[in-house]
């Protein structure tokens, strides 16, 4: 199944608050509007305790949009792996579950939102056997991974092509401030198979926005100190950045990282929480980087002395 050209990251779903549904159906009808089709999400966004919280918002906006549920939107969503599920018919109830909250009847893409290989390797199999079993029941249009390495992303396409099922895509992280030689890999391996890459966390958290200075307020806890150790290191970086988005009417920092994962054969699903950042996003897609461009930035990421910490979930 071919996932289109783009993919909206439904993580402004994460940020939810009382009184902001309208703002949010708002933007949920923009993005429709101007193309955008597949969105991201996962039955733990909303809340962490698998209630799939923004799932029951995604199933809203849907039934209140003008959007046609099988052709206009395609929505994407992780199933939480061990200890909430042990079993593959554990995994069948799970996108049941997400399903009654979507309103739909099928999902475009069902995914393993993290390997267990790290902390319970016995449990990995009966997992993807879960995969397997949602796409065979017509559950899922297709179905992928989520923050999986190459050796491990090479072993369960290998073992779901032998039932019978297509791994249509891996979701890792992966930007200018995460290309490390493993994310490389990655997305070699899914060149190789035939697999769709997903790139989240597009724009770093937001550091490679150009709204953060290492001399500027950042954000609170961890994400903080990790700013704040990361930051120094990458002016050169976001100074390309900001000359390269200078030279084109009405662009962005975002836009140029957006467009660099769109130019490694990525899809990107770059979080809003406003209007205005959902326009910014979306205006990438007018545009794209020169070959010049794409080399000054590749040299200027590898050069930064401390790339972004990878999720702890994803395995080699």
């Amino acid at each position: 199944m071919g996932l289109g050209t783009w993919a909206w990251g439904n993580q402004l779903l994460w940020g939810y608050e009382e009184g902001m549904d309208g703002e949010l159906q708002e933007l949920f009808n923009y993005a429709i509007s101007k193309g955008v089709n597949l969105f991201d999400t996962a039955d733990s966004y909303g809340t962490g305790r698998l209630n799939g919280r923004s799932e029951q918002l995604l199933g809203r906006f849907i039934a209140e949009s003008s959007a046609r549920k099988t052709d206009d939107v395609l929505i994407a969503t992780k199933l939480a792996a061990y200890p909430w599920r042990v079993t593959p018919g554990q995994y069948v109830s799970a996108c049941r579950g997400s399903l009654r909250r979507l309103g739909l009847d099928q999902l475009a893409l069902g995914q393993l939102h993290w390997s267990v290989a790290k902390y319970a390797p016995p449990l990995e199999r009966a997992l993807w056997d879960g995969l397997a079993a949602i796409y065979d029941e017509g559950l899922v249009k297709a179905v992928g991974v989520s923050n999986y390495g190459p050796r491990q992303l090479e072993k369960i396409h290998t073992y779901l092509t032998e039932r019978g099922v297509p791994l249509a895509s891996a979701q890792v992280q992966f930007s200018l401030l995460s290309k490390g030689p493993q994310q490389q890999d990655i997305r070699d391996v899914c060149q190789g198979l035939g697999i769709q890459l997903i790139a989240y966390s597009p724009l770093g958290l937001g550091m490679l926005t150009g709204k953060y200075s290492a001399t500027g307020q950042l954000p609170k806890g961890p994400r903080g100190l990790l700013f704040r150790q990361i930051l120094p290191g990458i002016q050169p970086l976001l100074g390309a950045m900001q000359a390269i988005a200078e030279e084109r009417t009405k662009s962005s920092v975002s836009q140029v990282a957006i467009n660099w994962c769109i130019a490694q054969g990525t899809i990107p699903i770059p979080g809003a929480k406003t209007l205005k950042n959902a326009k910014d996003n979306i205006g990438s897609l007018s545009w794209s980087l020169k070959q010049a461009e794409m080399d000054e930035l590749n040299s200027l990421a590898d050069k930064v002395p401390r790339a972004m910490i990878q999720n702890v979930f994803q395995t080699s």
